[in-house]
């Protein structure tokens, strides 16, 4: 049973076979779970082994491909005829004298579609170096074109559905966030706090259940709240700690990240709550600035201008574009706050801005995910912008 109806993913399929056109594309092969699943619907958690799905321009529906034994989940979750799911023999995986992509191969030479100009994702997670080599060993006379976000751009606008879907995330980001402030507090493992905020996840809520987000729940602690990527240990939490933490609701595979820092102790260093005052005056005054037309580099320099008055800058982004995503990352890789991004700003652009400030002793996180409006921003969570204190 598939999530989305036959007829969005025939619009989704038009829009990207409209780009391939303007590429002067024939043949697309897709290696992003993500982009796989917004054309086909297909759901596994396979992805570790070599999979597509291939857009051919006359074709009225794309062809996944993948391992034999995933040919029945795709069967499951995909839209697609099933003469349009091709599975290739077990002997091919993890095989040192044979591979995959020789099956690909074969299957676009009985087709004959080897002389047509063919793009590849050759910038993503799940394609490396091997499948390129053995994809041009079969086909020497090819020349693969680079496509690597052709349809994450396609993707950059949402539909009502997807929406539907990112708000739902939001509402169990609220319920991760409210999990890790209920469970942290002095003596207590931060493992045993982050496993409350994994059960929040993905149990949802009594209408719906959560799903597995793309990133780990991010919760360091003291001096390492420095840092944006970092865990959790089994260390216990102790007393005057900050705790930095950045996690994501998902639903259907759609994401509402949400970030906060949370204090433990009742007298939090003037130095950490200046800085928090600051940045979530700074989150609020950009959001404020959002609205249809604008670019991306004009909402980071409002937040620039903003830290500027403190004496503060921010080198890396404050944001990008979110929604749709398999492990090891929510985001699209398209449009990002920070300047020399003129890419402008339409209703139902989806985004996380992420004010994090990571000083050399200690840090503070506040965001937001939200899409924008007609008229303006609509955030998918609702939580306190403020240093929690617990």
């Amino acid at each position: 049973m598939n999530i989305f109806s036959k007829a969005e993913f025939e619009q989704r399929l038009m829009h990207t076979k409209a780009s391939m056109e303007k590429h002067g594309l024939e043949i697309l092969l897709l290696a992003d779970p993500a982009n796989m699943n917004y054309l086909t619907g297909y759901d596994g958690w396979s992805f570790y082994t070599p999979q597509l799905v291939a857009v051919v321009l006359d074709e009225a529906e794309p062809y996944w491909i993948g391992r034999g034994m995933d040919a029945n989940g795709a069967k499951h979750t995909c839209y697609l005829a099933e003469d349009h799911i091709i599975g290739y023999p077990d002997n091919l995986v993890q095989t040192a004298d044979n591979h995959p992509m020789r099956f690909v191969a074969d299957f676009l030479k009985r087709r004959r579609w080897e002389q047509r100009s063919i793009g590849l994702e050759k910038d993503v997670y799940y394609f490396n170096a091997r499948w390129l080599e053995e994809l041009q060993l079969a086909l020497p006379n090819k020349d693969f074109l680079d496509c690597s976000l052709l349809v994450n751009w396609v993707r950059s606008i949402k539909s009502e559905t997807e929406i539907k879907y990112m708000m739902r995330a939001g509402k169990i980001a609220e319920l991760a966030m409210q999990a890790a402030v209920d469970n942290i507090s002095p003596g207590v493992r931060e493992c045993d706090a982050v496993a409350e905020v994994y059960r929040a996840q993905i149990r949802g809520t009594r209408e719906f259940g959560g799903d597995y987000p793309a990133i780990v729940p991010m919760m360091p602690t003291g001096e390492k709240t420095s840092a944006p990527h970092l865990t959790w240990t089994d260390e216990p939490y102790k007393d005057e700690q900050a705790v930095n933490l950045e996690l994501s609701g998902c639903c259907h595979r759609y994401h509402s990240p949400l970030a906060r820092t949370a204090y433990i102790g009742k007298n939090p260093p003037r130095q950490l709550q200046t800085l928090a005052d600051n940045v979530v005056d700074g989150l609020n005054v950009t959001l404020e600035s959002i609205k249809p037309g604008i670019t991306c580099e004009e909402v980071e320099l409002v937040w620039r201008k903003h830290i500027a008055r403190f004496g503060l800058e921010k080198e890396s982004r404050i944001g990008y574009s979110l929604g749709l995503n398999y492990p090891p990352d929510w985001g699209e890789h398209t449009m990002s706050l920070r300047p020399g991004d003129r890419t402008v700003l339409q209703p139902n652009m989806t985004f996380h801005m992420i004010l994090g400030m990571w000083l050399d002793d200690g840090g503070f996180e506040c965001s937001e995910s939200f899409r924008i409006t007609e008229t303006g921003y609509q955030t998918f969570a609702d939580f306190p912008r403020k240093l929690l204190q617990i």
